[in-house]
């Protein structure tokens, strides 16, 4: 298992030998007002039974018929093709232990960006790519690369921008894939991207490190907040969404040495901001406009949409806050949380000190320590009549639902500014580990200037749509299932 304390110099530059032998080691006063709801719109109802994990796959078929649209699976279910070898499956503790690992490298990047830690400091306390985070990166899309196509699974991720997959011929290591490793040699549309084209300058931004240069082909290298890495050729290539979202010359990173906790996945799609990112490269086609839906459970499936198309009406927007710390990263202003249709008390300079980002890589949502700690005590409150059950890591509030058919839990929604306010799904109040442990998957930060994460768990059956170009991010209600 990789540490996730492996820290280098924010200096370090990569050069054609380096690439060749990186390892981990060096590598506001004021509250919202109350509202009525009733009991219903207040609480979920619930059989036990139905909140446990299935072991077939059982795919949705809504928002599968999506044009520029791609299966979302999670890559440790029965959907997945990768699931099958159950003996490297994580364990909640362990998925917990990376989610937290991607956590504290958002947070250092955060500060090193806002001027909190000083150079000189950050060659110490700076994950080595500062930001660049993997953590468990458990969704994941097929996109097919090359000429002829060879379809790979990639983790995707808004909190990544460059694309990468492993390559022929793993000139120094290769981790275990599903699929047979990608070979340039063998596509008729592969070319490298030199040493001196704008496009090798751009790296920087996007892997958080200077390239390197090998005779005239430009090296990309780029280091994970759990120390995993890639480092290889920056290419260009044929990139094939659907049978008629076909892309020439998308850059990418054609990884020559690659090691870290990829889950038998090909690589990563980089759903970011910056100029590599997937998003900006599709811009003329898709006007800098995608969509998700995460499914309730690891047995179902999902959806990630390119462009405008099939956006329904339900889906409202809030505006993406303007956030020099992080660029590539996706701001949002969260204004309230209420539990059982209870508002809490929650002044909203709570949410305003370090802001909240929106990541499709992050697990656990993770909340300013007031707010959830105030969530965590009405949640509670709420539940008196249910037996508390032992922690699971960073998850302090069980219970043990084993003597029950049927519970009654809180509904959990959260509000964002532009008024929307959005209901979490069950399957984002309760994550289930077994019937005599089931959790509120949410945690708080260990300091009130860390920046908030709203996780995946939270997003699961949302449509959650990103209209980058327009600056606003939207939610809506049954997505996928």
């Amino acid at each position: 298992m990789a540490s996730p304390t492996g820290f280098i110099p924010v200096r370090f530059l990569l050069s054609a030998s380096l690439f060749l032998l990186l390892l981990p080691s060096s590598l506001k006063k004021g509250y919202a007002l109350k509202r009525i709801e009733t009991s219903e719109s207040r609480h979920h109802t619930v059989q036990v039974s139905s909140l446990l994990p299935a072991s077939l796959c059982n795919p949705t078929t809504k928002g599968s018929n999506k044009k520029s649209s791609l299966k979302v699976v999670h890559r440790n279910g029965p959907c997945s093709q990768l699931s099958q070898d159950k003996a490297n499956t994580p364990t909640l503790t362990q998925i917990l232990y990376h989610d937290q690992s991607r956590v504290n490298s958002i947070h250092s990047r955060l500060a090193f960006n806002s001027g909190k830690t000083s150079l000189q400091d950050s060659q110490a306390t700076i994950p080595a790519q500062s930001g660049s985070m993997l953590g468990s990166g458990n969704y994941i899309v097929t996109v097919g690369l090359g000429s002829p196509k060879r379809d790979l699974s990639l983790i995707f991720d808004t909190g990544s921008d460059l694309t990468w997959t492993q390559c022929q011929p793993c000139v120094k290591y290769c981790y275990k894939q599903r699929e047979p490793t990608f070979d340039p040699s063998k596509s008729t549309t592969y070319s490298n991207i030199s040493c001196n084209s704008a496009s090798c300058s751009q790296l920087s931004s996007a892997t958080g490190n200077s390239p390197g240069c090998s005779t005239s082909t430009c090296i990309y290298g780029i280091q994970y907040g759990d120390s995993s890495f890639s480092v290889g050729y920056f290419g260009q290539e044929k990139l094939t969404l659907t049978s008629t979202d076909v892309f020439d010359n998308f850059q990418f990173g054609c990884g020559q040495n690659n090691r870290g906790l990829f889950g038998g996945t090909a690589g990563l799609l980089g759903l970011g901001r910056d100029q590599l990112s997937i998003v900006s490269q599709t811009a003329k086609t898709y006007g800098k406009y995608f969509s998700y839906c995460l499914p309730s459970k690891t047995s179902s499936t999902g959806h990630l949409t390119f462009g405008k198309n099939g956006v329904p009406s339900t889906v409202k927007f809030t505006p993406l806050s303007v956030n020099s710390q992080g660029p590539s990263f996706y701001f949002i202003d969260i204004t309230g949380i209420s539990v059982g249709g209870r508002q809490l008390s929650i002044s909203s300079s709570v949410f305003k000190t370090a802001g909240t980002i929106i990541d499709s890589g992050t697990v656990i949502t993770r909340l300013p320590p007031a707010a959830y700690k105030a969530l965590r005590t009405t949640f509670r409150q709420q539940m008196t009549k249910y037996p508390m059950a032992q922690p699971v890591s960073i998850l302090d509030t069980c219970y043990d639902l084993s003597n029950y058919s049927t519970v009654t839990i809180p509904k959990i929604s959260f509000f964002f500014s532009g008024n929307l306010k959005t209901d979490i799904d069950l399957s984002g109040t309760l994550y289930v580990v077994s019937a005599s442990q089931i959790c509120l998957p949410f945690a708080g930060n260990s300091d009130a200037a860390d920046v908030g994460i709203f996780g995946n768990v939270q997003q699961k059956t949302l449509d959650v749509v990103y209209d980058v170009a327009g600056g606003k991010l939207g939610f809506g209600p049954g997505g996928c299932d």
